[in-house]
């Protein structure tokens, strides 16, 4: 089946997401552990993917643990450091299909202010074709919800999509409603999916 648009995920796909290693190197591996262990920082995390206020959420839950309050303020006052570093290649990838006039969209979980705010610093955030942002669309993957969400306004058939995201859960509500699906791995595997599906050559892809 050929390929009608390309959807990519930004967290470990285009750009690192690993807060547990950011926390290791601020505040050392076993109070992260212990930490994390005791705040449910993902949930929280989720609650703004959701489109809650990105600062309101964090501190209010900071509140709650007054003998992490500090710490978990990080989690908002040091975002864009966590949020990091950009994988260069994939953003190559990126910027190469929409050379080639291949549509290109986003599919992330991601906050409504922390989005914009990670779009100041990475330019590329905005070179989409359509962008699908958890925070503006208040659901999260992987509710199947956002996908169809994604389906009514694209106008592109679900068997006409690629789509690429570094989580087995993400990928598998995608593969059932008909998508065609690349778990991300790295770079590289992408790159060689992406040439093999006809849509890049392999210089393009370099």
């Amino acid at each position: 089946m050929s390929v009608d648009a390309v959807v990519f995920d930004i967290g470990n796909v285009l750009i690192e997401w690993q807060p547990e290693r950011f926390f290791d190197a601020v505040i050392g591996p076993e109070r992260r552990k212990a930490m994390f262990a005791e705040v449910d920082l993902h949930g929280m995390n989720d609650r703004v993917d959701r489109g809650e206020g990105f600062r309101d959420v964090i501190y209010a839950e900071a509140e709650k643990y007054p003998d992490w309050r500090d710490e978990i303020r990080i989690w908002h006052d040091r975002w864009i450091e966590m949020a990091a570093p950009v994988i260069d290649r994939s953003v190559r990838l990126q910027t190469a299909l929409r050379n080639k006039g291949v549509p290109v969209f986003s599919l992330t979980n991601f906050g409504v202010e922390s989005f914009a705010y990670a779009s100041t610093h990475y330019p590329f955030l905005q070179n989409f074709d359509r962008q699908y942002v958890s925070g503006h669309m208040k659901c999260i993957k992987p509710d199947a919800q956002i996908y169809q969400m994604l389906e009514d306004d694209c106008d592109v058939a679900p068997e006409r999509l690629l789509f690429t995201d570094d989580r087995h859960d993400n990928i598998a509500v995608a593969k059932a409603r008909g998508w065609q699906t690349h778990l991300f791995d790295g770079p590289d595997g992408w790159a060689a999916r992406l040439v093999g599906e006809g849509l890049l050559t392999a210089e393009e892809a370099a």
